[in-house]
């Protein structure tokens, strides 16, 4: 075997997906990794349900190896870390359980890894499912079609960890998951901010691959979006204030940024609200925003966030930290 053909032998993968309490989304999920045209050499399930799943527990496929682990822990960022931790191979995929993935995802998403060189980790586009009930909606999208590598300081928040390939190495170089953050946790969002910020820190690059394409269930009716938008801007919150630095004002600049630009959304949503109720119809912006939603809860929501980030931050440098 010369240099050329060792160079070419693709890396052995470990496909992880984390849940808690969630069977059923957590069976088709998995149910869709094995329909692919391409699986992962290993299959891992971290279940952080009460109760161990009823068929996933002691589940076999001849389609690649297959492993249940149920833990008594609660977090997301936990259960990825615990993921990792246990995984066999130096290449690990993400994706979450509220997540179907069409055939050809993995094989994409693996092979732009792979192309992207030493020191690189790619995303990909995430899409919002069909509503799965009376105003349902998927909450957090990564629509662009262009691909983009970002590297260093960037402005956005690039990495979406439910679609996701990076070498394990990664993981053991910048530290895993911050257990104070995501889902689980009082700063229930803005887990992949962080992580993808300190790969950014690190020198890693991310690829944005359009190609790889997952689709986000539209599971959670209308009823939730106050509470979830309020959720993700307290994460948002909590990151920001977690990265702040009197030395350093990059972060402090992309904090500002970002939360101008939620504030100035906030009159357009009430003036959206105010043509709703005088029966115009509703701008394009909003529409696309959240078909099934109405233009009232959207405000509730943009309002929620801001609220919500608010209070995230100052929790945060309140109980976890002081500036550096």
């Amino acid at each position: 075997m010369d240099d050329r053909t060792m160079r070419a032998e693709p890396s052995r993968t470990t496909l992880i997906v984390c849940s808690r309490n969630r069977p059923a989304l957590l069976s088709s999920v998995v149910a869709s990794i094995l329909d692919g045209m391409e699986v992962p050499d290993e299959l891992l399930v971290v279940d952080q349900s009460v109760e161990p799943h009823p068929e996933l527990a002691a589940f076999e496929t001849p389609r690649c190896r297959f492993r249940y682990l149920n833990s008594a822990t609660v977090g997301l960022s936990r259960g990825r870390n615990i993921g990792i931790a246990a995984a066999s191979h130096p290449v690990i995929v993400f994706t979450d359980d509220d997540v179907l993935v069409p055939p050809g995802w993995f094989g994409t998403l693996v092979r732009s890894l792979e192309a992207a060189g030493p020191r690189s980790v790619v995303t990909g586009r995430v899409l919002a499912a069909e509503a799965e009930t009376e105003g349902g909606f998927a909450p957090s999208l990564h629509p662009g079609t262009a691909r983009v590598v970002y590297e260093g300081r960037v402005y956005q928040d690039p990495l979406a960890t439910f679609n996701i390939a990076l070498p394990r190495s990664a993981h053991a170089e910048v530290g895993g998951f911050d257990v104070r953050l995501g889902p689980g946790t009082p700063f229930p969002a803005a887990e992949d901010n962080d992580f993808g910020h300190r790969l950014l820190e690190a020198g890693y690059r991310i690829v944005f691959d359009p190609e790889a394409v997952v689709f986000h269930r539209a599971w959670r009716d209308d009823r939730a979006y106050v509470s979830l938008r309020h959720a993700y801007g307290r994460g948002q919150g909590a990151f920001y204030a977690k990265h702040l630095s009197l030395e350093d004002r990059y972060m402090l600049r992309r904090m500002i940024g970002t939360l101008v630009s939620h504030v100035r959304r906030l009159p357009r949503a009430v003036l959206n609200d105010l043509r709703a109720t005088a029966g115009s119809a509703p701008p394009a912006y909003w529409r696309s925003a959240r078909r099934s939603s109405t233009s009232r809860r959207m405000t509730a929501g943009e309002a929620a966030w801001i609220l919500g980030f608010l209070a995230g931050m100052l929790e945060w440098l309140a109980t976890k930290r002081q500036f550096r």
